[in-house]
């Protein structure tokens, strides 16, 4: 596990990798812009409940959405604890995230990490939890059994609770071609 995280560091800090991690980040950004607007107009129109009706419903289709945007571009979500089994991350993907985790644990906030693979380029960009109004649904259910309940019932293997303000929740992967910079 340490040579991943020395690995990677050393590859995201390289002049190769700035330009996949700058476009990585634009990417990132859209699609927590276009995620993030619905979700709030969501919390607005019926507080948290609505909200996990719209992520149920409609959060895998917006990713498509971006992802779809960027031709030749892949855009997902991941997580070691996923609240949508699509989300789960590979095996290869795990390990990124682990070493994240492993990182963050021991004081290092995690940056994004690089991976070459094949004619591929692929970015991890770690989520922190930075707003309180995620805990509402990723924090402590046990405050409102009305929401945890709705949560089960949707998706009924969900780990993506108990989280704080801070934590690291998973990671964005952009996969793109070592020639899309």
């Amino acid at each position: 596990m340490k040579k991943i995280i020395i690995a990677s560091i050393i590859t995201a800090n390289s002049l190769f990798a700035q330009g996949y991690i700058t476009k990585a980040n634009d990417i990132s950004k859209d699609l927590i812009k276009t995620l993030g607007s619905k979700l709030k107009e969501n919390m607005k129109k019926g507080g948290p409940t609505q909200a996990v009706d719209f992520c149920s419903a409609k959060a895998y289709d917006l990713t498509k959405q971006v992802s779809d945007k960027y031709k030749g571009i892949e855009v997902k979500r991941i997580s070691l604890k996923p609240r949508n089994p699509l989300d789960a991350p590979s095996k290869d993907e795990a390990i990124i995230l682990k070493s994240m985790q492993e990182m963050y644990k021991v004081g290092v906030k995690p940056k994004n990490i690089v991976q070459e693979k094949g004619n591929k380029v692929i970015v991890y960009k770690p989520l922190i939890i930075k707003k309180k109004v995620c805990l509402k649904c990723h924090g402590d259910l046990t405050k409102n059994p009305k929401l945890a309940k709705k949560i089960s019932n949707i998706y009924h293997s969900d780990k993506a609770t108990g989280y704080k303000m801070g934590d690291l929740r998973g990671a964005i992967v952009v996969t793109m071609p070592k020639n899309k910079k």
